[in-house]
This record gives C-alpha cells, sequence and structure tokens, in this order.
C-alpha cells in the first residue's frame, strides 16, 4: 500500500485532576509508512508513552482523548473488515469532496473514511482509506490491539504475569486471537520463543517469568506481541533496563522481526544512539508537543530546534574531547495550561521575548530552494554537533544517513523536516516570522493583525 499505515493528527490527552488539567499530550502530528520505524524521542515527562497508550486507547480515569483528536489506521483489509460491520458509519471521500458521502450528506457518526473502493453494505469493497480510532466503537479498538497493533512495555517483568508460565500467557493470546487450542496454541507458542531468539524454546514455555533473565524477559514480551500478527509494533524503552550488549541484541532481533514480518515500528526512547541505530525518522518531544520532524539522518546532520541540539549536545562523542559533558538546565515542565507560548523558553539558550507570547508553529526547515537555512543567530543549527571520529558516534550517525536513504528507497515515504520554532523560517525577518506562526496557529487571523504587534515585539493581552 502507499501512503502512511499509521497516522496521528493533532492528538490530544489531558489527566483531569482537583488542582489542574495536565495536557500531557498537547496536539501531537505525525505517520508511519509500511516497514518504517518512527523513532519518538525526548525527556521523561515528554508525553512520549502517554502518547503510545493513546493510540491503543489505553487511558484510564481521569485521562481522556479529547474527540476532537484523529488516530487513523490504514491497512486495506483490516478497513474492508470494519466498514462490512458497521455500513452505516461510514463517510465516502470522492475526489474534493472530503467528508460527504455518496449522496453529498455527511454523516457525522462516521468513523469509516473510504477514498477508494466499491460496492455497498456486506459487500463493500476498500482499496484506500482508514478507520479513526478516536471515534470508533470501544469493540473495534479492542480488535486492534494486539491484532492490528501491539505493545512492547518498558518494565518486561511487570508486563509478564509472576503466576502463570509463559507458554500460558502465549497460549491465552493465540487462543482469543487466533482460536488456537492444545497442541496447536503450544506449536505456535514455541515457534514465537524461537523466534525472538529464545533457545530451548518447548522447555521455556513451562518456566515462570522470573526464571527468564532480563534480555530474555524482553524478548518474551516481543513474542507476546508478535503473537497475533500485528502490522505496528509499539515499543515504550524496551531497551531502557537492559545493559549495552542485551541492547544491542534486542535492536537486532527488532530490525530482523521488521523484515521478516513487514512490521511498522514506532520506537520510544530518550537515548539519541539508539535513534541512530534503529529509527528511519523521528519525531522529538517536550512537554506534550512534537518539536521537530525530520528523516534521522537530517536530524543528526542538521539539527534545528535548540531543544534537538542540545539533547545531541549531551551525548558522548558528538562534541569532541570535553572535561564535561554539555547539559540543559532545568527539567521538562508539566503542561497544565493552553500552549500560548514557548514551552522550551525558560531551559533555551536561544530565548527572547516573543518567545514567552507567541506559541511555535510547524514550518519547514530549510530554505524553499531546498539549501540548509542557517539558524537565525546566525549558525548553521548544528553548533555543537559535530561528530568526533575517535569514536563508534561517526559510525551510528552514518548508519542513520544510510537508514534514512534505505527507508525512502523502501517506502517512498521522504519525511519532511519541519521545526516548531521561532528562530524560523530562519530566511524571514524577526516581522514575518512571528507573523507566519501567528497564522498558522489560527489560520482565521488577518495577515495584518497577525504582525501589527511584531514590530516592537509586544503581544496584545489578547493574542496571549
Amino acid at each position: 500500500m502507499t501512503g502512511p499505515l499509521l497516522e496521528v493528527e493533532s492528538l490530544r490527552t489531558t489527566f483531569v485532576t482537583d488542582q489542574e488539567t495536565i495536557r500531557a499530550v498537547d496536539g501531537v502530528s505525525f505517520s508511519v509508512a509500511p516497514r518504517h520505524t518512527l523513532g519518538l524521542v525526548g525527556e521523561s515527562g515528554s508525553g512520549k508513552s502517554v502518547t503510545a497508550r493513546s493510540i491503543l486507547g489505553l487511558i484510564d480515569d481521569p485521562g481522556r482523548i479529547h474527540p476532537d483528536s484523529a488516530i487513523r489506521y490504514h491497512r486495506p483489509a483490516f478497513v474492508q473488515r470494519i466498514a462490512r460491520e458497521y455500513p452505516d458509519r461510514i463517510r465516502w471521500v470522492d475526489g474534493d469532496c472530503d467528508g460527504a458521502d455518496r449522496d453529498g450528506s455527511h454523516d457525522g457518526n462516521a468513523f469509516v473514511t473510504i477514498e477508494a473502493g466499491d460496492g455497498e453494505g456486506s459487500s463493500v469493497t476498500v482499496d484506500r482509506g482508514s478507520v479513526d480510532l478516536v471515534a470508533a466503537p470501544e469493540n473495534v479498538v479492542q480488535s486492534v490491539r494486539g491484532g492490528e497493533i501491539a505493545m512492547v512495555f518498558q518494565d518486561a517483568l511487570g508486563s509478564l504475569n509472576p503466576v502463570y508460565t509463559v507458554g500460558n500467557q502465549l497460549g491465552e493470546l493465540l487462543g482469543i486471537h487466533r482460536g488456537l487450542r492444545g497442541g496447536a496454541a503450544t506449536e505456535a507458542a514455541a515457534e514465537l520463543l524461537e523466534s525472538v531468539g529464545i533457545p530451548d524454546p518447548k522447555r521455556r514455555l513451562k518456566e515462570y517469568p522470573h526464571q527468564f533473565s532480563g534480555g530474555m524477559q524482553q524478548r518474551a514480551t516481543i513474542a507476546l506481541a508478535l503473537a497475533c500478527d500485528p502490522s505496528v509494533l509499539l515499543c515504550d524503552e524496551p531497551t531502557t533496563a537492559l545493559d549495552v550488549t542485551i541492547q544491542a541484541q534486542i535492536l537486532e532481533l527488532l530490525a530482523r522481526l521488521q523484515r521478516e514480518r513487514d512490521l511498522s515500528i514506532v520506537f520510544i526512547t530518550h537515548d539519541m544512539g539508539v535513534i541512530a541505530r534503529i529509527a528511519d525518522s523521528v519525531a522529538v518531544m517536550y512537554a506534550g508537543e512534537v518539536v521537530e520532524r525530520a528523516s534521522v539522518g537530517r536530524l543528526f546532520d542538521h539539527p534545528r530546534h535548540p531543544y534537538t541540539q542540545g539533547l545531541l549536545r549531551s551525548i558522548p562523542g558528538l562534541t569532541g574531547e570535553v572535561d564535561r559533558l554539555p547539559t540543559i538546565e532545568g527539567s521538562v515542565p508539566t503542561p497544565n495550561e493552553p500552549p500560548t507560548d514557548c514551552r522550551y523558553a525558560p531551559r533555551c539558550p536561544k530565548a527572547f521575548d516573543e518567545c514567552e507570547m507567541v506559541h511555535p508553529e510547524h514550518v519547514p526547515a530549510e530554505e524553499p530552494d531546498g539549501s540548509e537555512g542557517t539558524g537565525a543567530d546566525g549558525t548553521d543549527g548544528s553548533e555543537g554537533t559535530h561528530v568526533d571520529e575517535t569514536d563508534g558516534t561517526a559510525e551510528r550517525t552514518g548508519e542513520a544517513a544510510e537508514r534514512s536513504e534505505d527507508a525512502a528507497e523502501r517506502t517512498g515515504d521522504v519525511a519532511e523536516h519541519t521545526v516548531a520554532c521561532l528562530l524560523y523560517p530562519d530566511a524571514e525577518p524577526l516581522e514575518e516570522r512571528l507573523r507566519t506562526h501567528r497564522q498558522r496557529g489560527d489560520p482565521g487571523t488577518a495577515p495584518d493583525a497577525a504582525g501589527a504587534d511584531a514590530t516592537d515585539g509586544n503581544a496584545t493581552e489578547g493574542e496571549r
């Protein structure tokens, strides 16, 4: 299939308490192509794990996914099955008539969109379309969990039930989702353990999670995630608690499984070195928002957002020989107010007054002619990220560039490099940049009004 397999648009997930409303995920958008690996990277508290849980609808009270969010799953066979089960919840998209059905009317209850297909009712066929998991009924979302989109959690031991054998847990999944029982389930479970590199799998099926080493526990959780043959795998920091050697083995395992099973992967981590090894494209998150999106090679070669630059400068080997690695002072704030400013401004070495008055929107991170732009401060945007050729970091960043090229050739997807920062578009003067961001944040803003106060650097109370 062409186009994205999974598409997240303007995702907002909030947690309402007696004291405040925490906007854990606040307007996050990205897409994942077939056989593509997207890295979600950022410090703890950036909203990465909540984003993954939101995709599967695993948000408990007091959490809430806002109905204006969209999580679209595009696998045609799945969309067709759901369309046949819910023929009255279909929206046909025909040419320029987006959101209208075949009679020209709009179905506000629709959660299945068909862009290319034929027929109706139980005989409808879908060549291209999507199911919106935010608007879909709970039983549809349940059918997605495991069967279409599966998740590998950070705490492998906590993800496994300590009172049941690994074989029992795999057998339960295989019975629920694939209808396998008895010897057939045991054989399939053993094959799963063998596929993730666990030796003597039939014996291991009889063991309990505590009898597995840390690396084997993580392999077992990957086997559980693969039990129902999903198309998308959400990996929530699966290598964080492992030593470097085991971490490398798990990354190699995921890469092999992706090739063998045509998986799309969303890989969550705070480790930029891991991102360089496994990702095709990257979304950098901070305080519930995506602040930069790019192919992995471009992000490492030409980081634009000051936060991304700070993350890369903190990697040993990228800054040459230094007595002390640069750090980002402070910590990620709790996003408990609507975004009216740059949330990174209090920690940003390049912040200026307008950063506290205007919320940055995503804009292209390079010149319109394709040449690399320079930052508004006159730098090339990659200060402090030069590769030290004396260690393995150069090899990792070289792998990142190769992964980007391979991904573009394999999936036809070339990640656009965008950044949410008032330093860009860097070819424009400050007044024009502020006008651009205000207009993107509020498309109804008149151009003259958007830039009326930009000359003196002060925002009106209404714009705040």
